[in-house]
């Protein structure tokens, strides 16, 4: 049996192993994936209304769904496939973890010449680009979202503080959700537990997609509501 397949294997065990832990006691971990996913979304949101503040508003008119236009079944879609993109982005950041944290060293060591030398280089490789999935997640959207609030803020005479307040409860949620399986990376790496890196990317996706839902919905069909009962332009 090669060396991939013995990984593979052994990545599937200790897969199915982390899943029955976690189900027999499942608040622990869960706990640790809530609380580091709340401190992504409570930075970026800080980020956010920062930005806001400064930036110059964009003077184009910006039609939200909901405010002055008709709101729909597609724009729950849109606002559900722009949050799944960011959720798959991140557990792509988790799954390289593992590869990078158990898989590849598996492989390298029933190898020996030139592979094992690119197994071994490929891991702080893939952990590099972990870090970097994680800083330009939270960099672009600390930009767009903030720039996008302050463009909302001066439309509907709303300071960005007070737009961030009508925002608060779906963004939170939204956030967490999406966060999770960086939060369960950073667990992860500070226990040194890589193998469960791949059944932790299964549970926090598991969990994001209801987050996700509920935090679309309440985006298209609430927020459009608070949003005009907090601006003066409705008055």
């Amino acid at each position: 049996m090669s060396t991939s397949e013995l990984a593979l294997r052994q990545g599937l065990r200790d897969t199915r192993r982390a899943l029955a832990r976690w189900r027999r006691e499942p608040g622990p971990v869960v706990r640790g994936w809530f609380a580091g996913a709340l401190g992504f979304a409570i930075a970026l949101l800080a980020a956010v209304l920062v930005i806001s503040s400064l930036a110059t508003p964009d003077p184009t008119p910006l039609f939200i769904p909901g405010v002055k236009v008709p709101v729909g079944f597609g724009d729950f879609l849109h606002v559900l496939e722009r949050n799944s993109l960011v959720l798959a982005l991140h557990a792509l950041a988790c799954v390289a973890g593992f590869i990078a944290g158990s898989s590849l060293p598996l492989q390298a060591a029933g190898m020996s010449g030139p592979r094992r030398w690119v197994h071994e280089r490929a891991r702080p490789v893939a952990f590099a680009w972990v870090v970097g999935v994680t800083c330009f997640s939270l960099v672009t959207q600390a930009y767009v979202l903030g720039n996008q609030g302050a463009q909302i803020a001066d439309q509907l005479a709303l300071s960005p503080a007070t737009l961030m307040l009508t925002v608060a409860p779906h963004a939170l949620v939204e956030l967490v959700a999406v966060f999770l399986p960086l939060a369960a990376w950073t667990r992860a790496s500070r226990q040194r537990r890589w193998d469960e890196l791949l059944a932790a990317t299964m549970a926090t996706v598991a969990i994001a997609i209801p987050l996700l839902l509920v935090a679309a919905a309440w985006e298209v069909w609430i927020w459009p509501g608070l949003l005009v009962r907090a601006s003066p332009l409705f008055g």
